[in-house]
């Protein structure tokens, strides 16, 4: 059996977490996998799954296999997509991850206009999340707020943006267009978890200004900061680019703190050229910048 084929039997079983699992993900049957994978097993005298019921778990043997097969199958996809260039935009899919979705859609929107064939997928997290889902190999381009400095990484600025603060509208801050940030230590604030950009930058000012809120909401997503604020739990912290159109909200700036945020587009270094991966760089804003300063 060749190896080529015994790793992406493989590969299957441990992207799906059992056997029935990949037989039907693979288009193969589950009878074929499992002697594949016995078969490698056998071969090198490892363990790569723990077999439990119906799953089929990774031993750590096979975790460390899994990374190098996902980085293999990827640089196979690579190559297939480098032969055959722009063709290559007549169909294909396409893995975004972002820390907003409304960052991506319009970039999305522009390239669906331009390659009416290829297919997307989405997954939104905080900052942390989405450049870490790149360098696993499980997203093609990232779009986050965290700028990057790491070489492995190429990235560009989509747009710059500042955080603002909004209220619901019978809050006590409400009818103000903008406060000092002392104004919030006697506030309470609803803000995104740990990782996100949105709260190391905020709670960075905060520091600085030697202020500290009456109560910190911490929350999962942008839309939970919305629901939150609308709930009365206190004063939310976003993006002003994703500042929620609706009624009973109310910006507030604040008016003597650095709060300048930006976006941008992320993808691995040795990926920039691929089709897929151009295309969505060239839809998406300024021309490169500096991966560090």
């Amino acid at each position: 059996m060749a190896i080529a084929t015994a790793l992406r039997a493989f590969h299957l079983v441990a992207e799906a977490g059992s056997f029935s699992g990949a037989a039907r993900a693979g288009g193969v049957s589950q009878p074929t996998l499992s002697a594949q994978v016995k078969a490698l097993e056998a071969t090198y005298g490892v363990a790569l799954f723990d077999r439990r019921g119906r799953g089929a778990g990774l031993t750590p043997l096979g975790q460390s296999l899994h990374a190098v097969t996902t980085r293999l199958l990827a640089a196979e996809e690579e190559a297939r997509a480098l032969l055959a260039g722009e063709a290559t935009l007549m169909r294909g899919h396409l893995r975004i991850a972002a820390d907003s979705a409304s960052h991506v859609m319009p970039i999305l929107a522009r390239i669906r206009q331009r390659h009416a064939g290829l297919t997307f997928s989405l997954a939104i997290g905080n900052s942390s999340d989405v450049v870490s889902r790149v360098l696993d190999h499980h997203a093609d381009v990232a779009v986050t707020a965290r700028r990057i400095s790491d070489p492995r990484l190429h990235s560009r600025l989509l747009q710059e943006d500042r955080l603002v603060l909004f209220v619901r509208d019978d809050h006590a801050l409400a009818a103000r267009e903008s406060v000092g940030i002392a104004a919030l230590a006697s506030e309470d604030l609803v803000i995104r978890e740990r990782g996100s950009v949105t709260r190391e930058v905020f709670e960075a000012r905060l520091a600085e200004a030697g202020i500290r809120p009456h109560a910190l909401l911490e929350v999962q997503s942008r839309e939970a900061v919305r629901e939150a604020v609308l709930a009365g739990f206190g004063i939310g912290v976003v993006f002003e680019a994703e500042l929620p159109v609706q009624p009973g909200l109310r910006r507030v700036l604040v008016a003597d703190a650095d709060l300048a945020v930006a976006e941008y587009v992320v993808c691995l270094e040795e990926r920039r050229r691929l089709p897929l991966v151009r295309a969505f760089l060239g839809a998406g804003g300024p021309p490169p910048q500096p991966a560090s300063t």
